[in-house]
């Protein structure tokens, strides 16, 4: 989903941009929104992969059997 950003530029002293100042609101929207879209590509990949699905409580079975 589209939104306005009204970011503000923090500049050096040649006026090169280094860094952003973004509204806190904004930033945790970015954040969720990067959230979203990796697991869209996990699932992606997933679905690309010639790997053999495992039901979800094998999977943690054998993750906690890797721990020990």
């Amino acid at each position: 989903m589209a939104f306005a950003i009204d970011e503000q530029y923090v500049v050096d002293k040649n006026g090169d941009p280094v860094g952003v100042i973004l509204d806190i609101g904004i930033y945790h929207r970015i954040l969720e929104e990067l959230e979203e879209l990796a697991a869209i590509r996990a699932y992606d990949a997933a679905k690309a992969s010639d790997e053999e699905a495992i039901p979800f409580e094998q999977a943690i079975e054998e993750i906690e059997r890797a721990r020990q």
